[in-house]
């Protein structure tokens, strides 16, 4: 009896919320750490720095839900803008597209004969759905929803900024600072990992692009607070 062979698995239908999560959280940890690090580095109060960090966490969610969700929707505005003039076309001229839809897996490396089999069959399947995967590069994999985009990054950017307020609030006056560059960093490896995993890559090099880009950016803070020192 043949083995049946096992379903593999595959990440690519998470690319959508995904890269919205992975963004959100690394906007998050690096704007209110960086934040925080330039105030603690001016010598501002406790107070102050909380206050500035809670402040930077709502404008920062909010302003991240608000591009992710134009961004998207002008994506997903011009899929469907293209799938409607798709249809008109299949309207039309069906036959003309379908010799088009022919050319296509003609270009792909199908004999003619083959490919007008192809065509045909998937045209009479789902003649839309064929002509938006194949002709414009549009699938159900990267249908993009825009509220969702919205909100994964929103929910995100507040997890991922709300650890650097965490440590603020925790930590001795005296170790402030360190603890703060000490717990990003680890958040930002912490977070680089997940994307990986979530994503089915190797951990080490969005672990390191991450750290690299946010010891920049406590750098740059830094620099300022110390520049402006209150």
């Amino acid at each position: 009896m043949q083995r049946q062979k096992k379903p593999e698995s595959h990440y690519i239908h998470r690319i959508g919320w995904l890269r919205a999560a992975v963004l959100g959280a690394n906007d998050g940890i690096l704007s209110i750490a960086s934040i925080l690090g330039g105030m603690i580095a001016g010598n501002a109060s406790n107070e102050t720095i909380f206050l500035a960090g809670l402040a930077a966490l709502s404008a920062g969610a909010t302003s991240m839900a608000t591009g992710e969700y134009v961004s998207v929707s002008s994506q997903s505005d011009s899929q469907e803008a293209e799938l409607e003039r798709e249809m008109i076309e299949l309207t039309q001229d069906p036959e003309a597209e379908k010799e088009e839809l022919a050319q296509i897996y003609v270009n792909r490396g199908l004999d003619l004969e083959l490919a007008r089999k192809v065509s045909q069959q998937l045209t009479a399947h789902d003649a839309l759905k064929a002509h938006a995967r194949d002709e414009l590069g549009i699938s159900e994999i990267i249908l993009v929803n825009p509220l969702q985009a919205a909100l994964a990054s929103a929910a995100s950017f507040v997890l991922g900024g709300i650890l650097p307020l965490i440590v603020v609030l925790a930590s001795p006056k005296d170790h402030l600072y360190l603890s703060l560059i000490a717990s990003t960093l680890l958040s930002l490896v912490f977070l680089g990992a997940i994307g990986a995993k979530a994503g089915g890559v190797k951990i080490l090099r969005p672990i390191l692009r991450l750290l690299f880009w946010g010891i920049l950016s406590l750098s740059f803070t830094t620099i300022v607070g110390m520049i402006f020192r209150i």
